[in-house]
């Protein structure tokens, strides 16, 4: 290439590298800086603009619904027919006060969602315990990623599957058998027993990752340095790991404690007429119109109130708890 050539070689190079892509047209342009001055122009409106789709998320499928509920809880009767007004009474709460027959399935439901929420704590403690503190942090994904795979099928599929271990020819009681310790089949199925194991196992994964998050997080040198110090392997897990890991704990057991109190398909494939639970007695006025549906949106408020309560009462809990651990 001769050395006029060469200068013009670089220049239709250049201008072809310099020349600006269309997204580096929109951000030169004046009207993307106008928007970006005042979207950005302090940290709050900064907040709003990352926390607006979330915010509308939250709004259109969790507060609307809820508010919708409330409303209809309140009328008579819904659907309303064409031309029909809206009349609001407090009756639907009423009847759950004046009528026994749907307390007794409200206080189980809460003793179950309580006692099993404690009972999958005990579970899945210890894993997330070990998983944290003595895999190696190049297996631990791999383990959790064996532990997901069952649930990434539905929840009536994982019940199925209980039902399957469960059942009078099931592998739980076929290896009873086996074992000579039975001479007949256990009912396991259609018990307390069976929708205990059901919840548990449903909500399982709701306690493990909270717990396992806070485990993961703590530090090896408070370890090391309360075994200078002379602390046992009871004292160090008394004195530095479950009070460090409180936050695990009530973020797990709050959510198990929620999800819980509302199950509806597991208690029904896997409880009887005793183990009847507070969602079942819900889905039976939605399965009726007319009249029904307040009394059963007023009762569907009646749990989420009360769950949301204690919820709210075991949080101020931990809370106190752990400033309690720091003083």
């Amino acid at each position: 290439m001769s050395d006029d050539a060469a200068p013009l070689a670089r220049g239709h190079g250049s201008g072809r590298a310099d020349r600006p892509t269309m997204w580096g047209r929109i951000v030169g342009s004046a009207g993307y800086r106008t928007a970006s001055n005042i979207v950005f122009a302090s940290p709050r409106r900064q907040f709003l603009f990352l926390a607006l789709i979330p915010i509308i998320w939250l709004v259109t499928q969790h507060v609307a619904p809820m508010i919708q509920m409330l409303n209809v809880s309140l009328l008579e009767a819904y659907p309303l027919t064409a031309g029909e007004e809206a009349r609001y009474t407090g009756q639907n709460y009423l009847r759950f006060v004046e009528e026994s027959v749907f307390q007794k399935p409200f206080f189980r439901t809460i003793v179950y969602s309580a006692t099993l929420t404690l009972v999958t704590l005990l579970i899945t403690y210890p894993v997330a315990y070990y998983l944290a503190r003595y895999v190696k942090r190049d297996n631990q994904l791999a383990l959790l990623l064996i532990i997901l795979v069952p649930f990434w099928t539905g929840e009536i599929v994982r019940t199925y599957a209980i039902m399957i271990l469960l059942g009078n020819n099931g592998d739980v009681n076929i290896a009873l058998r086996w074992r000579g310790l039975v001479e007949r089949p256990i009912p396991f199925m259609y018990t307390g027993f069976s929708v205990s194991v059901g919840l548990i196992y449903l909500t399982a994964l709701y306690m493990l990752l909270p717990l396992y998050s806070a485990l993961e997080k703590l530090p090896r040198s408070f370890f090391e340095a309360a075994a200078d110090l002379g602390a046992g392997p009871i004292t160090r897990f008394r004195r530095i790991t479950i009070p460090l890991s409180l936050e695990g704990i009530g973020a797990g057991c709050t959510l198990v404690f929620v999800i819980s109190t509302g199950y509806y398909g597991a208690p029904v494939l896997l409880g009887g007429p005793n183990s009847t639970v507070f969602a079942e007695t819900i889905a039976g006025f939605f399965h009726h119109a007319g009249d029904s549906w307040p009394t059963g949106a007023a009762f569907a408020v009646i749990m989420f109130v009360t769950a949301l309560g204690l919820s709210g009462l075991f949080t101020l809990l931990i809370s106190a708890l752990r400033k309690g651990d720091t003083k």
